[in-house]
């Protein structure tokens, strides 16, 4: 049953006369005609009593009148849906980040889009790098910030923008460094650190610097929250190492690492090179407008 089909039934129904509802429709008599006799083929049931005078809808052509005009209505208002995602003026954008990323103002990068496409939804998840990665992959999220580390990037993913962010050691105004202006890791190990829960992008960036440089720390909170690390440092009970954009913001003493000022390294990821949503894509247009991302160039993991 074709859509073409149903709008030719509707017009014979309503001009009750087929030459009459040929010309509305700048077709010909015949076509039409056939039009309808294929439709009734479908169905196994007239629609029409046709008559040398006029038109007359049998009882299974009463039955489906209704039904055929719901369908163009409905046709209709898909294709409108359609046009409105096509266009912007609606759509939604399911977007995910690690607590931890600074990069991007993405509060105020969200705002403009609500200000441009107010028709565009947007929900936002909070979660860890792994979890960002699974939720992307499974099509929960559109897109993600994720921070990487040593790990790939999984398989069905791709790198669309990466980001990189200093790092920094934070102390209470009254912790015995905070006179210093930089310090070596070597320098962390005799003072206990706030840190997070371990498996979290920055927790495994932090801990592979230690590694790296054969530095053994003393961890004795493990926390999961930005804020409650920043709180328990602000108490004295213990230094924590932080992008270095949340130090700056924190209040509190800001020592930088020497002598390489560590680094770490995040992207923002998803499926395809390219988004498959005028949504995404308006989103992408105001990331590149108010960033300094570096496009990676469709990176994708393997």
């Amino acid at each position: 049953m074709e859509l073409r089909q149903i709008r030719h039934f509707v017009a014979v129904a309503e001009h009750a006369h087929f030459t009459r509802a040929a010309e509305s429709m700048h077709l010909s008599q015949s076509a039409l005609s056939s039009s309808v006799r294929a439709l009734e083929g479908e169905l196994g049931s007239a629609l029409f009593e046709r008559t040398t005078r006029s038109v007359l809808l049998t009882a299974a052509g009463q039955v489906f009148f209704p039904y055929a005009k719901r369908m163009l209505r409905e046709a209709a208002d898909a294709g409108a849906a359609v046009g409105r995602l096509r266009t912007g003026e609606a759509g939604t954008l399911a977007l995910g980040t690690v607590q931890t990323f600074t990069a991007v103002d993405l509060p105020a990068l969200l705002a403009r889009l609500h200000s441009g496409y107010p028709g565009i939804e947007v929900t936002l998840r909070e979660a860890t790098t792994a979890e960002l990665f699974e939720a992307v992959a499974a099509g929960e999220l559109d897109l993600a910030f994720v921070a990487l580390d040593a790990r790939p990037l999984p398989a069905g993913l791709t790198a669309l923008r990466s980001y990189t962010e200093e790092l920094a050691v934070v102390v209470a105004p009254s912790h015995p460094l905070s006179a210093s202006d930089d310090i070596d890791l070597a320098g962390l190990q005799a003072y206990p650190f706030v840190d997070f829960q371990a498996g979290t992008g920055l927790q495994t960036t932090i801990e592979s610097l230690f590694v790296a440089a054969g530095v053994n720390r003393r961890i004795t909170f493990r926390v999961s929250d930005i804020d409650r690390v920043l709180e328990l440092v602000r108490h004295g009970l213990g230094v924590a190492i932080v992008p270095d954009t949340i130090a700056r913001r924190s209040g509190l003493r800001r020592i930088r690492v020497r002598p390489n000022h560590p680094r770490r390294i995040l992207a923002l990821v998803g499926r395809v090179p390219a988004p498959t949503t005028v949504a995404a894509e308006h989103f992408l247009e105001l990331l590149a407008a108010s960033s300094s991302a570096v496009p990676t160039g469709g990176q994708t993991g393997e």
